[in-house]
């Protein structure tokens, strides 16, 4: 199979845009919509192409080029959580491999000297498969950075949500309750992101990824429906906690931000969240949500690993796969 991967152009927006809507394992993070909201100069941007000799898409891969000791990368895009090839449902084993093989030459004719994609988890897929992984694999990648991501499987679930959760989690909730607090659907992030900022300054010493301004433009770009936020409130219309949700794709929900302040987690607005949450999702019509990582570099947070458990999430695999090209 012949295929030319050539550099997206403006002209290929909407064709992109329905390229990755239509797709099996396309998600939010792949969107031009998405990769819009970083400003120009940034990162080194190149998004690529894959054609069929008849002009027909087979593949489109956001990515960015990148110098790392001297040695010229093609990687994932770097502001997005997501990245790698996207094709659509009827992709065959071999049309992967001959995508694979034919980005890895484009790069080799750009200069590049080492490759590095970080997939999706297989429930972002309409139909999984490992393909990707399996023809990586076979050019002498290596999973250079494995993460647990929690994942919940709302399909699992039965018709009232509770019984499913661990008694510790149940016991939160209605402490929450107890203590005056509700969940409300609020678009506002100013209201909620000190509490972001707090949190993350006092326990990591970080900023959130997005600052304020580019939540919001992040949110204008793609739609208020795309980016959906949940709050915990008290009686006096205090923020305690809240969860910023992204609409990956039909398929997974992703709680992208979570955070409470810890002057009331005794209150356990946290817990409220996800009930709430969990909740919303599965009356959305997702099958899954994805609660964000407990693993940094291999390490892991067993404290936030068990709460996350508490409300049936288990550890799926977020991959990142590097290889000398």
């Amino acid at each position: 199979m012949s295929l030319e991967i050539r550099p997206f152009t403006p002209p290929d927006r909407n064709t992109w845009t329905d390229f990755v809507l239509r797709s099996n394992n396309g998600t939010i993070f792949h969107l031009p919509s998405f990769l819009d909201y970083h400003p120009p100069g940034r990162f080194n941007n190149m998004h690529l192409i894959a054609e069929k000799p008849d002009g027909q898409i087979a593949a489109v891969i956001p990515g960015a080029l990148w110098e790392k000791d001297g040695k010229k990368w093609f990687r994932s895009y770097p502001g997005a959580s997501y990245g790698g090839p996207v094709f659509q449902d009827d992709a065959s084993l071999s049309l992967v491999e001959h995508v694979i093989a034919a980005l890895i030459s484009h790069c080799r004719r750009l200069g590049c000297h080492m490759m590095e994609l970080t997939l999706p988890p297989s429930v972002y897929f309409r139909r999984p498969h490992d393909y990707m992984d399996f023809v990586l694999y076979n050019h002498g990648f290596a999973c250079s950075r494995r993460e647990l991501t929690a994942v919940i499987s709302l399909q699992r679930l039965g018709e009232e949500i509770d019984p499913a959760f661990r008694e510790s989690a149940r016991r939160g909730v209605r402490k929450a309750l107890r203590s005056g607090l509700r969940v409300e659907e609020n678009g506002d992030f100013a209201r909620f992101y000190p509490v972001l900022a707090g949190n993350l300054n006092d326990r990591h010493g970080v900023n959130p990824t997005h600052s304020l301004e580019e939540l919001q433009r992040l949110r204008g770009l793609l739609g208020p429906e795309k980016i959906r936020q949940f709050l915990a409130i008290d009686g006096e219309d205090q923020v305690l906690a809240g969860m910023v949700m992204f609409h990956a794709n039909p398929r997974v929900t992703l709680a992208f931000y979570i955070s409470h302040d810890g002057k009331h987690q005794s209150q356990r607005p946290v817990n409220l969240v996800y009930r709430e949450v969990i909740a919303w999702a599965r009356q959305m019509g997702y099958s899954h949500l994805d609660l964000g990582t407990f693993t940094l570099n291999g390490e892991v947070n067993h404290g936030l690993c068990r709460f996350k458990e508490s409300f049936t999430a288990r550890g799926q695999f977020r991959n990142t796969f590097a290889g000398k090209i």
